[in-house]
């Protein structure tokens, strides 16, 4: 199906973010050629005339932290046309909401409205749940050193929504692919013969790429420092191991002048995110931001304006 295009303003707003327009257009294409699979909307055209003009009111039914807004905003101009639409009221993405708060007010074409509602609701819901789940961990490690992270668990197709919503909450991007940094896993670590000889290997390969070393034991940890590594993830230890862990990458510091950013990851809930941050870690590898989401309760209703 032909979809319509983009508006300069919402185009303007999704660059802002960091995102692709052409991206962001793919996948609501993909969204909504789904709905269209099997023909048009058949119990909207034959309830709505076509001239029916009404109010969309996407509005929030929980607490939560909103994203995705652009991304909403595109896939109604998609559908109805930019020109059709009038955008009366939108929040900010990363803003807090509550239940009742009004996230985007929009009157155009009812069938349009109608079509749209689902991939546009599925979208905002999605994405703002992730920002939500930032914000929370977010919040439990203010006045600490430490940031939440994402990781490359994300649903296929949606990375770069969804890694912008991890933003959007307070959190802060991982790898976006496996090529704009390397790291070294457990079974890196087995196949290259251990963990020095994985990261020469990484680093000789490419001198200039970031390289990360997962490590579990303290002895892995003294390893992977001595072999060069200076951001190091510490997989499944306890905040006793970490804290131990944080002495021994300041001693190294200290004694060769290179600095040493540790991430902590494995297994972690929000009940320990405090104590996990206050070891000294710089941060906090969770993935399930965007594996385990639970979407924000968003919902739409409709208002007769009028009939063109």
């Amino acid at each position: 199906m032909q979809y319509q295009r983009i508006s300069d303003a919402t185009a303007s707003a999704l660059t802002s973010t960091g995102l692709s327009v052409d991206e962001v257009r793919r996948v609501i294409a993909r969204a909504l050629d789904e709905d269209f699979a099997d023909g048009p909307d058949v119990t909207t055209n034959a309830t709505v005339p076509a001239d029916h003009v009404s109010r969309a009111r996407f509005v929030s039914r929980a607490h939560g932290c909103v994203a995705g807004v652009p991304i909403a905003r595109a896939v109604l101009e998609m559908m109805c046309s930019a020109e059709s639409l009038n955008f009366e009221e939108t929040i900010a993405d990363g803003a807090s909401v509550k239940p009742g708060d009004l996230v985007i007010s929009v009157t155009g074409p009812t069938r349009g409205l109608l079509t749209a509602e689902r991939t546009a609701l599925n979208l905002l819901g999605h994405l703002s749940g992730i920002a939500t789940a930032t914000q929370l961990w977010a919040l439990q490690l203010a006045e600490t050193n430490a940031k939440v992270r994402d990781t490359r668990k994300t649903l296929p197709g949606l990375r770069a929504l969804q890694k912008y919503a991890v933003r959007c909450g307070g959190g802060v991007n991982h790898r976006m692919s496996l090529g704009d940094a390397a790291l070294v896993k457990d079974n890196h670590v087995v196949a290259a013969g251990g963990v020095a000889e994985a990261f020469a290997r990484v680093r000789s390969a490419n001198a200039a790429i970031p390289v990360e070393v997962e490590v579990d034991t303290l002895e892995q940890l003294t390893a992977a420092l001595e072999a060069g590594a200076d951001l190091v993830l510490l997989d499944n230890m306890s905040p006793t191991v970490m804290r131990e862990a944080v002495n021994i990458a300041k001693r190294h510091r200290e004694s060769t002048g290179r600095d040493v950013i540790l991430e902590a990851s494995g297994g972690l809930s929000l009940g320990v995110a405090r104590a996990v941050a206050e070891t000294g870690v710089d941060y906090i590898s969770v993935g399930g931001l965007t594996h385990s989401v639970t979407v924000l309760d968003i919902g739409l209703d409709l208002e007769d304006v009028s009939t063109i």
